[in-house]
């Protein structure tokens, strides 16, 4: 059984279509990625199954059975920018939060803990960064303990330092055995927290599986990034484009970067670079990133 599935989920505004006939299966104790462009309709797709919006046809089951208010209670969410009142502080703002969510005050301390804000609980909220204010979100969505947490966009706007922060407190979150779906438009995000991802673009879906899936889909040899530096990357650069396996090497500030088939291999750059008598100071293999099959399978960018 899954823990979200949905049937031919459909919503049309006007003569635009939001959704169409969408279908995801959510494995229990995954990280969900519904990944898209803005206007792909990911926040409709959430806004539906969390009953805040009306499907135009189709159907969604959490747990096998039909939405009700027991089941949402069992789900923790964050689907909007966070709300709180500016110069209250953090745990006065999850006291209102459980009172509002029919929960204790009982619990706050332990969310507190969990997102890291236990020692600045007293603090105003208008004083929070905005990677504090997004995980004092995730807090008040972890009030009642929920099973379940659907997060709607969690790292937008947030700096390298903040995104890195919900990351982290992701994968703990998932490592304590929720279910989490996040809809998200950075690719790299989704890619080191999800275990499984579906693509959408306008509505549709264009992919679904586990990451792993999505990334390595059947058809040509995975294309290998290597990046190699050493002190002088003109000599490198010439003596690099003799190695057979080497497809393109491009040149980057600092750096190469060398393109080949899956025989293309740290191992052998650096035996080769070596046996010419040049010591690399950089080499790391970079994978195929979700970015760019997220570009191979729609096209696009973006939808708006």
């Amino acid at each position: 059984m899954y823990i979200l599935s949905t049937n031919g989920l459909s919503k049309t505004y006007g003569t635009v279509q939001a959704l169409n006939q969408v279908n995801i299966d959510v494995p229990q104790r995954s990280v969900y990625g519904i990944l898209g462009p803005n206007g792909s309709g990911k926040t409709t797709l959430l806004g539906i199954v969390m009953d805040v919006l009306q499907a135009s046809s189709g159907s969604f089951l959490w747990n096998g059975k039909a939405g009700d208010e027991v089941q949402r209670k069992r789900i923790g969410t964050l689907l909007e920018t966070p709300n709180f009142y500016p110069y209250l502080s953090a745990e006065r703002n999850l006291e209102i939060a459980a009172a509002i969510k029919g929960h204790g005050s009982s619990d706050i301390h332990r969310v507190l803990k969990i997102v890291n804000l236990f020692e600045r609980r007293q603090s105003a909220f208008s004083t929070y960064s905005l990677g504090m204010k997004q995980r004092l979100a995730i807090a008040s969505a972890l009030l009642g303990d929920p099973e379940i947490l659907v997060l709607d966009e969690p790292t937008n706007g947030l700096d390298p330092a903040g995104i890195a922060e919900i990351r982290q407190l992701i994968l703990q979150l998932h490592t304590s055995g929720k279910t989490i779906i996040m809809a998200s438009h950075i690719l790299d995000e989704v890619e080191k927290v999800c275990t499984h991802v579906t693509i959408i673009q306008k509505g549709n879906v264009k992919a679904s599986g586990t990451v792993h899936e999505v990334l390595h889909t059947d058809g040509p040899a995975p294309e290998q990034v290597i990046e190699i530096v050493a002190d002088d990357l003109q000599l490198l650069q010439k003596v690099i484009t003799g190695l057979q396996q080497v497809k393109e090497v491009i040149s980057k500030p600092a750096m190469l970067q060398l393109m080949g088939a899956a025989d293309l291999t740290p191992q052998l750059v650096n035996r080769y670079c070596f046996e010419k008598g040049i010591t690399l100071s950089h080499l790391a293999l970079k994978k195929k990133s979700l970015e760019t099959r997220f570009l191979e399978i729609t096209g696009s960018s973006s939808d708006q």
